[in-house]
């Protein structure tokens, strides 16, 4: 059986793609995951958030074979 991938979206990210949760096959990395969502929802091509893999931050294409959980979160101020 195939191993699924468990997508969390958050604030207006959710919003475009109209749903907190998305369940999908296994992808090997960051990019094809972005490549496959903003199929998808093409809302999401314009739109900045950045990605966590099993809740650790990422910047560039990473792997994620094998992965959990990737959240999409939208931008954010800390203080």
């Amino acid at each position: 059986m195939a191993e699924k991938l468990i997508i969390k979206a958050f604030g207006m990210v959710a919003e475009e793609i109209g749903q907190s949760e998305i369940w999908m096959d296994s992808v090997s990395n960051t990019q094809e995951l972005l490549a496959i969502l903003k199929e998808r929802y093409p809302g999401l091509e314009g739109m900045k958030f950045s990605l966590a893999v099993d809740k650790e931050l990422v910047s560039e294409n990473q792997k994620i074979d094998g992965a959990r959980e990737v959240a999409l979160l939208p931008p954010f101020s800390g203080g």
